[in-house]
């Protein structure tokens, strides 16, 4: 009889070979999951941080959310904060580092001003960036993009939808049209002016005053002079704040109107009573839909606020990355942007699709009316 210890070394090879090959096959399985890094990029400091605390806050609670679901396509994200304080010479340095970093992945930024040159530089290395508050047309018509989106509509949508609203509601019999002389403020003030003027009602004061003056008192003079009962400021809330302030104790009693950039609860802590009535273009209430409750318990869990224009925007951003990243099986971003461009996706915004140029087909904006406590209700 033959011994069983030749058969049984054979045994032991063959239950070795079968172990190193599953464990290869069960590394390579590792090796394939990755940590994303994606940048947040905004205004941390500066006048308007408030932004950046938004964004930063949608974009922190997806992140974790995915994550604790197990990643996109089993990959984990790594957010990476990077603070442009809304000057578009920062957001140009930001970008750079963003790419000599080999981050491939961007919500942000916040300012359109910012936004814009910044994505120049993502464009050209193939960084793919999704902006969730920078409305200014130019971000997307100056060129073609391949990278470039954004999870909010644009100010030839909010203009003419502001401008809707004042032409049916208030029908003003003299108007005045102020903005803040950057690209953000100008283009929605130039859209609201062009839509009063379509509807014959006359624009009597269009002008440009410097952000971060403290005085204006020059500007509210003409407002009185040419006894105007309306007055858009295309902008941001510091701005805001003040000139209703001013204006109020000059005794304008003109309705004050104005973009998603002055919805910000620091504008009552600016203008105090001055900001009752103040009329305001928002995103949809979604921290309101019913189908977002879950969503809003993770936000309060974080100690996070989710009532904001831009939280919601920032979470489906991310949200729009991770699908694509699962359904392309790829962290390439050139498979994940023409993904992007291809597919529609469910977030807390609703159903996302884009155009050729990487805007929403369809995005609402919803005018509302601003409260001295710093609450809103939608305007009637």
């Amino acid at each position: 009889m033959k011994s069983a210890f030749p058969l049984n070394r054979r045994l032991t090879k063959i239950a070795m070979a079968v172990g190193v090959a599953a464990s290869a096959i069960s590394f390579a399985g590792i090796a394939q999951a990755e940590t994303v890094k994606i940048a947040i990029a905004g205004p941390m400091t500066g006048a308007v941080a408030q932004y950046g605390d938004m964004v930063k806050a949608g974009a922190l609670t997806a992140i974790e959310q995915i994550n604790a679901a197990g990643g996109a396509g089993g990959n984990k994200f790594e957010a990476v904060l990077m603070d442009d304080a809304c000057e578009p010479k920062q957001a140009v340095a930001v970008a750079n580092k963003i790419v000599s970093q080999g981050i491939k992945f961007v919500i942000g930024h916040v300012c359109s001003g910012s936004t814009i040159p910044a994505s120049d530089i993502y464009e050209n290395e193939g960084v793919v960036m999704i902006t969730p508050s920078a409305t200014a047309p130019q971000l997307t018509e100056a060129k073609p993009h391949k990278y470039i989106f954004r999870t909010i509509g644009r100010d030839d949508q909010q203009g003419p939808a502001a401008a809707k609203y004042v032409v049916e509601k208030l029908k003003p019999k003299k108007a005045a049209v102020l903005h803040d002389k950057q690209s953000y403020g100008q283009g929605v003030a130039t859209s609201v002016k062009a839509g009063l003027e379509a509807a014959k009602i006359p624009v009597v004061v269009f002008e440009g005053v410097n952000a971060g003056d403290s005085d204006y008192s020059a500007v509210i003079t003409k407002l009185k002079s040419q006894g105007v009962d309306f007055v858009y400021f295309g902008g941001y809330h510091p701005e805001m704040g003040l000139i209703m302030r001013q204006a109020r104790e000059q005794g304008v009693k003109a309705v004050f109107m104005g973009p998603e950039g002055v919805g910000n609860k620091d504008i009552t802590a600016i203008a105090g009573p001055a900001s009752e009535g103040m009329l305001v273009t928002l995103p949809a209430d979604f921290a309101a839909d019913p189908a977002n409750a879950a969503l809003i318990k993770a936000f309060a869990a974080q100690k996070r606020d989710p009532n904001g224009p831009f939280q919601m925007p920032a979470y489906s951003g991310v949200k729009v990355i991770a699908d694509a990243i699962t359904a392309t099986k790829s962290t390439d971003p050139t498979k994940v942007a023409a993904y992007i461009h291809a597919n529609s996706f469910k977030t807390p915004i609703g159903t996302v699709e884009y155009d050729k140029k990487g805007d929403l087909k369809s995005f609402k904006f919803v005018v509302f009316t601003w409260h001295k406590d710093a609450t809103k209700t939608e305007a009637k």
